[in-house]
């Protein structure tokens, strides 16, 4: 379980006994509830990670609502969006193995999360993870109720595939930047993850391998 269960979990159930020694028990069973809802909401599952070469992991629980082509700073990238109810685990984990090479905290509005404008508008923390043949980049983004996002990593951190790296509090959504024609989708909207063990999809690594041979040959030259 993430700790911050154990702080709203106690700081509810505190005040029940509280207001049930003061009052009648039936009037603490509201902050008791509230205190069982918080513990659950806070677990922290282990997961089984899949180790094969490529692959991209999902970085959060939920619902796969958008597929698409976009374009970021010029360049098309391929959008996988996962939106996250408060049924979901919000314990984010990384989706390849490699460093990050970058985090970027982009203040915003809280939007409800299945709102397409979410993805530019809303609070957002945009992590950048540098694996040994490709990027990718994922979005915290912040939701309707989601109010504190938290990330633990820092920049040129190791990252393992499917390790714990933060978590967003409440619904809210994760999107997944991928480079075009270097990835085959394993999966479309309307599909359930699981953060850290469904695979999102996998790396061509032999075109990921020649797009940065030619990267390579255009610096030497």
């Amino acid at each position: 379980m993430v700790r911050d269960g154990y702080y709203y979990g106690i700081g509810f159930a505190a005040a029940g006994l509280v207001l049930g020694w003061l009052t009648r028990p039936v009037w603490a069973l509201p902050l008791w509830l509230l205190a069982g809802f918080f513990l659950w909401f806070f677990r922290d599952p282990d997961r089984s990670v899949p180790l094969s070469p490529g692959i991209i992991v999902s970085p959060a629980d939920g619902k796969v609502t958008d597929v698409s082509e976009v374009m970021i700073d010029g360049a098309s990238k391929l959008r996988i969006s996962i939106f996250l109810s408060v049924f979901d685990v919000h314990v984010n984990r990384s989706p390849i193995a490699g460093r990050v090479s970058n985090v970027k905290y982009q203040a915003g509005k809280f939007l409800n999360a299945m709102n397409a404008a979410c993805a530019d508008c809303n609070e957002q923390n945009i992590v950048t993870v540098q694996g040994d043949q490709q990027t990718v980049v994922f979005k915290q983004i912040a939701g309707l109720l989601a109010r504190r996002i938290m990330f633990t990593k820092k920049v040129g951190d190791a990252v393992a595939v499917g390790e714990r790296v933060g978590l967003i509090k409440f619904g809210s959504r994760v999107d997944v930047l991928l480079n075009r024609g270097v990835t085959s989708l394993a999966v479309k909207v309307g599909d359930r993850v699981k953060g850290g063990s469904s695979v999102l999809g996998h790396f061509n690594l032999e075109s990921a391998s020649a797009a940065i041979s030619d990267v390579e040959a255009l610096k030497v030259r």
